[in-house]
Order: structure tokens, then sequence, then C-alpha cells
């Protein structure tokens, strides 16, 4: 899938022994960074939804995480740590593409108010949630995988994507209006029967 940078001591001249700060640095590394390496790509492949990219993406990601370790506080949240760098290498990659697109807030185009919901179906498949998650703005979609899905608080999930905690809470009201929306609808479109009344 891909492969993290092998440890100091092991790319080192034989006249050059590893330091041992930096034998203790990959350790630290290889126990708090590398657990989380198949959950980064998990998240990798929801952003990008190409494996090559995500691959790449993850590979790069795990490369800085390891050059800036130092730089990492013991005992806080690695995840959403490396949640950040994988942000910050996609905002460098798609700069650096000239990918680019501006895209104008969510927040200020869509209306406060959320009208009738129909009722979320009782039993849901994964693949129905996913389908239905994807129907919906992306900037909504980012907010509800960080929060829902890799679990990380409000802050955090602010500091992965560089905007304030009352904006992350506004999105993720929103996204999960949106998405019961969507998963409504696609229940009456299953069922074909239309609303269904009381």
């Amino acid at each position: 899938m891909f492969r993290v940078a092998k440890a100091p001591e092991q790319s080192q001249t034989a006249s050059a022994p590893a330091r041992p700060d930096e034998r203790d640095l990959w350790s630290a590394f290889e126990a708090e960074a590398l657990p989380h390496a198949e959950g980064l790509f998990r998240l990798a492949m929801w952003f990008e939804r190409n494996r090559s990219e995500a691959e790449d993406l993850v590979q790069e990601t795990m490369v800085q995480a390891l050059q800036s370790f130092h730089r990492f506080r013991r005992g806080t949240n690695c995840r959403a740590w490396l949640a950040k760098i994988l942000q910050n290498v996609r905002n460098n990659r798609r700069r650096a593409t000239a990918r680019a697109i501006v895209v104008s807030d969510h927040d200020d185009r869509i209306g406060e108010r959320v009208p009738f919901v129909p009722p979320v179906p009782q039993e849901l498949t994964d693949e129905t949630v996913l389908a239905a998650l994807r129907r919906i703005p992306a900037a909504f979609q980012e907010v509800i995988v960080l929060c829902d899905v890799e679990e990380l608080t409000y802050k955090e999930i602010a500091d992965v994507l560089a905007i304030p905690v009352g904006t992350v809470m506004s999105r993720l009201h929103r996204g999960r209006a949106l998405l019961r929306s969507e998963l409504g609808a696609s229940a009456t479109v299953t069922s074909g029967d239309g609303p269904v009344e009381a």
C-alpha cells in the first residue's frame, strides 16, 4: 500500500552510526504515529476517492510527520496531529498542481431553516450512508467524517481544517441535517411509496 521511511539507524552509513536521540525519536514515532497509518489511509481515500492519490498522500504525510516528530507534544492526540499534516499536504499539493478551486463557504449560501425531512429508515447499510454522504457538499462531508468517523473533537477539527470552532459546529449541524434529508429521500425513492402518513 504505502511505505514509511526507514528508521534513521537503517539509513546511516557504516562510518556514521545513528545518534541515540535519532533512534529514540524513531522508536517514539513507531509507537505513536505508525498505528494510525491505516486510519489515515481511510481518511485519505475518503478525501481523494483514488487509491493511488491516497497512498501518495499518506506516504508524504508520514514522511513529513517523521521529519517534524520532534515537535509533536507527547500526550496529545497524535491522530489529530497526523490529520492536520495530511490536510496541509493536500492543500499544498492542490496549490502546487494549480488544481485549487475557490469554493465559497456553504455556510453563507445555505439557509438557516431546514425543510421537512422524511424519516430516516431504521435499517441502513454502510453503502446507503456513504452514498448519501457523498451527495452533500464536500465542506460538510469533511467535518462529518472527521467528527463522526475519526472521532476528533471540535477543536481538533478546527485545527485540521483551519476554520473557527463555531464554523465546525455550524457545518456539523447543517451537514447532519443534510445527511438525514438525503437518507430520508433515499428511503422514499427506494420504497417507491412516497411520503408515509401517520
